[in-house]
């Protein structure tokens, strides 16, 4: 074996153990935080401030009970959550779907125009919108109602879906339609028995995309929504006060809220991984 392959060798037997030993400094750095919450909250009140922390305890679920069945503003802000999430998704999906199929077939005036300002809205910092949307839902009568909030999440959703469903649509041959049209279909009938069809996959992508991000929203649901509508990550909040923070109570919410983001990430993660570089490698 020449030299230089002898170099190369002891390069990939060096290399390996460093990606491996990277990939798992990287993965801990994400998961430490979530296992401690998990833990946590399944700790019981004397624990959770024994220092140094205990691994191993008799664990509990009393602080589950204690924020849902003790505390109404938790089971609420649950049911609110699932509420405006599942309602943000839907609407969402009636708006991206179509639009991102014209944008990707149809030729219209001002279509690049368009579809570049859908793109634009998602460069504006959420903090600087709070003011004109609070005056907005004031004026209509929309503040701290299901209407309104499930609105403000579409300006975060609908935009990235947009363009979701564009690269998807653009992702489709043309063939598909001129087909159904020498069949003798209409358009929207080549749409919504040829095309959409072949795009279920990329719809239920972006509805995943839609959900954990009204899901997850807070920073609106936190200055629009009062006690009659807000969602659970604002909820959650009630248990950390001047006089006492209620850790137990916090963790065992702070789980409820991750748990569908990450059952949604471990299921669908190859077809989220998809839908984010769908494109990429197109000229």
């Amino acid at each position: 074996m020449t030299p230089y392959g002898q170099k190369s060798n002891r390069v990939k037997w060096i290399g390996a153990p460093v990606k491996y030993v990277l990939f798992t400094v990287m993965m801990l750095t994400w998961a430490f935080p979530v296992i401690w919450v998990i833990l946590t909250s399944f700790k019981a009140r004397t624990d959770i401030f024994t220092l140094p922390p205990r691994i191993f305890f008799n664990p509990t679920v009393e602080h589950y009970i204690e924020a849902f069945v003790r505390s109404s503003d938790i089971a609420r802000g649950t049911l609110n959550s699932i509420l405006v999430a599942t309602a943000t998704t839907v609407l969402t999906l009636l708006v991206a779907v179509p639009a991102g199929y014209a944008f990707s077939r149809v030729t219209f005036r001002f279509r690049n125009q368009l579809s570049f300002f859908a793109l634009m809205t998602q460069m504006a910092p959420p903090i600087g919108l709070i003011i004109p949307y609070f005056f907005i839902l004031s004026r209509t009568g929309m503040l701290d109602s299901y209407t309104g909030l499930i609105a403000i999440h579409m300006t975060l959703t609908v935009p990235f879906c947009i363009w979701l469903m564009i690269t998807y649509f653009q992702d489709l041959p043309v063939s598909l339609e001129e087909s159904a049209a020498i069949d003798g279909a209409s358009p929207f009938a080549a749409f919504f028995r040829v095309v959409l069809p072949s795009t279920w996959g990329g719809v239920g992508v972006t509805a995943i995309f839609a959900f954990i991000e009204s899901w997850n929203e807070f920073l609106y649901a936190v200055v629009l929504t009062g006690s009659r509508t807000k969602t659970v990550p604002v909820a959650i909040f009630s248990f950390l006060t001047t006089e006492e923070s209620l850790w137990g109570p916090f963790t065992a919410t702070g789980v409820t809220i991750m748990a569908p983001v990450i059952v949604v990430a471990l299921f669908a993660q190859r077809q989220m991984i998809k839908g984010m570089t769908l494109g990429a490698t197109k000229g």
